[in-house]
């Protein structure tokens, strides 16, 4: 362990990036950690703070590429040579046994000897091509027309299955093929969380990764979690077989999943295809059938392909699992946003691996257009074999005095008129007193970015709202503290620091308030701006939908739903509950000409600053008028550079962009 107690940053640098990368192909590829995610992430701080503090350390390879970096404004092509050729499908055992006598009649000798062939699991992902130059990734594309694709290097780089450099050894250059895909469970994160915002659940996890490849941001990607798996050498060393070749990959570090095999006939291909009908289920990732493939490359050559598919290839494609079953309700749910959602209860029925006795039907656009009635015999299929959903409903089956489903007009959850805003889909409950709302409500309140009240995770909330203590956002300003005392889990400890979190709360500043009482279509930046301008709760209650588009950024919809809010009597009450409990923001004073002599300067802000955090600085800012971003551009007024200062000092630079340190931006907003 000498190296990683190395002091020289340089080698320092070098150790953690070799390290991280072991550790990366551990856990992507092998699916064998050595190291829990905690001390992963102190080995990737470490690197990060090192080449931030020395930009001249980070390397091309470097794992913290892998976060992403600025917007594209567009791909460049990439010609594929050889091609990327697509593969022919065969759907069941007789159209693969025709695959392979044809195979027999093209090449008789090796048919006599008995052919060798690979089975491969088909991942159902979006196909890629990876270049690597002397061991280091330059170059991934997509398949486009197989001719032509597009350069999204930086969004591979994010995929962290994916080695940037490759071991002493590997050849001078490279070029592998492979498919990039959405693991089960990070599919199942984006559309709990798309859910929750009343957004139309994606079908499947093919879809959403390639969308999520050709995004410009390649943050965006970073965000998505995609993993990868290799497959075969289009261009590289010469090996004689196909299986050598998937071995030889995996010992350069490439994600090559173990569960391919070398079949001697046509018989262990079929039995590998039996084997994983059911098993697929199990594994982390879609797979949709078994790609077959002739081992020797040699032969490969002389079999060829057609004008579209190589000879020596196919792919079986399992049929779609569904069943039929029988609806015998159609509920509607009211998720914590307030958006109403309809499910079709069923018979349970066995479907991809698992029982289902409930589907979504996302929206009532999706129910109509599918007319699911109560009592209709239906055909149940798992999208992309995670999601149940209604695929069909039999018609003939139908029985007689069934009725159409009509979305109710009321919040079954608390009886109010239910809504649906113009240019948006969804359904919503816009009581604030709705039980299924309130939870929710009450989170985003005491969020880190609203009110900051310290002690109320989501556990804790739905303990206060079950045990009837709190049932709206005042109420948590008349908690008892020897009923916060005796609840499970708390303590006198824990209600103090509650207690005292929402005294303190009493007087956060009015743009916190304003983003957390959830005013729809109110995120941050607009709650600032209207702070800024109003200066008091009472002068923004008061103001017009003409008054309110004065303000800088301010259109009609936002003007709308503001006087709707303020006109709402219940939302009256719930602002004259929260002043009686002593929730004050301090006046804000009005801006004049002379109050902001940043106003239409855009500030950036990279490292760390000592006297102040990020937000009191961002804050600071704001309130003299500027406007700060994210990222460096030749739009950009100047810079502050902190401790640690990474890549947008360097871009700065090379724009001739004004740049402050901590004591120029103290003087300057002083």
């Amino acid at each position: 362990m000498k190296a990683a107690r190395e002091s020289d940053p340089a080698r320092r640098a070098a150790w953690l990036r070799a390290e991280i990368q072991r550790h990366e192909r551990l856990y992507y590829a092998l699916g064998k950690p050595e190291i829990s995610d905690r001390e992963f992430d102190r080995l990737m701080a470490e690197l990060v703070a090192l080449e931030a503090a020395s930009p001249k350390l980070a390397t091309a390879d470097s794992p913290t590429r892998r976060v992403g970096g600025e917007p594209l404004s567009g791909f460049a092509p990439v010609r594929h040579e050889p091609p990327m050729m697509s593969l022919d499908n065969t759907y069941n055992l007789a159209e693969l046994r025709e695959w392979a006598a044809r195979l027999e009649r093209l090449a008789p000798a090796e048919a006599a000897a008995g052919f060798q062939f690979v089975a491969e699991l088909k991942v159902d992902g979006v196909s890629t091509s990876l270049l690597y130059e002397n061991g280091l990734f330059v170059q991934g594309a997509t398949r486009g027309n197989g001719t032509m694709g597009d350069d999204v290097t930086e969004n591979l780089r994010t995929v962290r299955a994916l080695p940037l450099r490759l071991p002493a050894g590997a050849p001078p250059r490279l070029l592998v093929r492979g498919e990039v895909f959405m693991p089960r469970a990070e599919f199942a994160r984006v559309n709990r969380e798309r859910e929750a915002a009343g957004e139309e659940l994606y079908a499947n996890p093919r879809n959403v990764t390639a969308g999520s490849i050709r995004q410009l941001d390649s943050r965006q990607v970073a965000n998505r979690r995609l993993s990868a798996v290799v497959y075969q050498i289009a261009d590289g060393p010469q090996l004689a077989t196909h299986s050598g070749s998937l071995e030889r990959l995996a010992e350069w570090g490439f994600p090559v999943h173990d569960s391919w095999r070398r079949c001697r006939g046509l018989a262990e291909v079929e039995a590998f295809v039996a084997a994983w009908r059911e098993r697929r289920h199990e594994l982390g990732f879609e797979t949709d059938g078994v790609v077959v493939k002739i081992d020797d490359l040699a032969l490969r050559e002389r079999l060829g392909a057609t004008a579209k598919a190589p000879r020596w290839a196919v792919a079986y494609k399992y049929e779609p699992e569904q069943a039929e079953t029988v609806v015998r309700d159609i509920l509607v749910q009211v998720g914590r946003t307030g958006v109403l959602t309809p499910v079709a209860e069923f018979d349970p029925v066995l479907v991809a691996g698992s029982t289902v006795r409930r589907a979504t039907l996302h929206n009532y656009e999706d129910l109509s257009r599918k007319d699911v009635r109560v009592g209709d015999t239906v055909v149940i299929e798992k999208a992309g074999e995670v999601i149940p959903r209604v695929v069909e409903v039999r018609l003939d089956r139908r029985p007689e005095g069934s009725r159409p489903f009509h979305m109710p007009g009321n919040c079954p959850q608390c009886g109010e008129p239910v809504v649906r805003f113009e240019g948006e889909v969804a359904t919503r409950c816009v009581n604030p007193e709705c039980p299924a709302v309130r939870q929710e409500t009450i989170r985003h309140y005491v969020s880190r970015n609203a009110m900051d009240i310290e002690g109320l995770g989501d556990e804790r909330i739905a303990q206060l709202v079950a045990a009837g203590l709190v049932t709206d956002i005042p109420g948590l300003y008349t908690l008892d503290r020897a009923a916060l005392a005796a609840l499970p889990g708390w303590g006198e400890k824990s209600a103090d620091n509650l207690l005292a979190s929402l005294a303190e709360s009493c007087h956060r500043p009015l743009a916190r308030l304003l983003f957390g009482l959830g005013i729809r279509m109110v995120g941050e930046r607009t709650a600032k701006l209207l702070a800024q301008y109003f200066g008091s709760l009472a002068a923004l209650a008061a103001a017009s939908e003409e008054d309110l588009q004065v303000v800088d950024e301010i259109g009609p919809k936002v003007a709308a739903s503001l006087r709707a809010f303020f006109a709402d009597p219940r939302q009256q009450r719930r602002l004259a509950a929260l002043a009686a409990a002593g929730v004050a923001p301090p006046a804000v004073e009005r801006p004049t000409a002379a109050s902001l002599p940043l106003a239409g300067r855009t500030v950036v802000l990279t490292g760390k600053l000592e006297s102040m955090s990020r937000e009191d600085a961002v804050e600071r800012l704001e309130a003299l008028g500027a406007r700060v971003a994210g990222s460096v551009s030749k739009k950009t007024s100047f810079v502050v550079a902190g401790d640690d200062a990474g890549s947008k000092l360097d871009k700065a630079r090379s724009l001739g962009i004004e740049i402050l340190d901590e004591a120029g931006f103290r003087r300057r907003v002083e």
